[in-house]
């Protein structure tokens, strides 16, 4: 089974050049590497096989999340399968150790171009304000959050960027685990939920 899932999700992938070349460079790779599972085209009516998210995430190491940055935030359906496949009992609480030790590294592109996000801009802070969510989604579930790989300005990028940014993000799927940062990260902290934060069911 791949070591590396990647869940990618764009409700307009046909307008999206960014996300359509990371993810054909990323189908280009050994299927006993790296799977791809686009939500938006395995779920076009937002009913997620849950059995079978988990299926395929039991299997990675690495999971990614792949997708564009809405409202400051991720698109529907993303929520919608976290809601769905990370529940409690198995992704986190009593007995969630479904994901723990596995990396978790978020691809994000952006409308806004980076010169955006400063608190003297229209998006006021700076692009790491935007994160915690992940952040605590990861420390919750027991995984190790990455350093994300993001490219702003999605809208206006160049040839030569993008070009360069898929093959940061190739050269990353191919050489994981082995990325120097890695070593450099703090241990995952973690993050108890008892079983009495949940009501019991009737």
């Amino acid at each position: 089974m791949p070591d590396i899932l990647i869940i990618a999700a764009h409700p307009h992938l046909e307008h999206s050049r960014i996300n359509r070349e990371l993810l054909q460079a990323a189908r280009r790779h050994p299927a006993d590497r790296v799977a791809v599972r686009d939500v938006y085209a395995l779920y076009p009516d937002y009913i997620i096989d849950v059995e079978a998210e988990k299926a395929a995430l039991a299997a990675a190491t690495l999971v990614v999340w792949l997708h564009p940055i809405h409202w400051y935030s991720m698109p529907p359906l993303m929520k919608l399968w976290l809601d769905e496949v990370l529940a409690f009992g198995w992704a986190y609480g009593p007995g969630g150790h479904a994901l723990h030790g596995k990396d978790l590294w978020l691809v994000l592109s952006t409308g806004g171009p980076e010169a955006s996000y400063r608190p003297d801009s229209y998006n006021r802070y700076f692009f790491d304000a935007f994160l915690p969510p992940y952040d605590q989604t990861a420390a919750l579930t027991g995984m190790r959050l990455l350093p994300p790989l993001v490219l702003h300005g999605a809208h206006r990028v160049d040839e030569v960027a993008l070009t360069g940014h898929v093959q940061t993000f190739v050269d990353r799927l191919a050489s994981y685990p082995d990325w120097p940062e890695i070593a450099e990260l703090e241990p995952i902290e973690a993050c108890d939920v008892p079983q009495d934060a949940r009501p019991a069911e009737a």
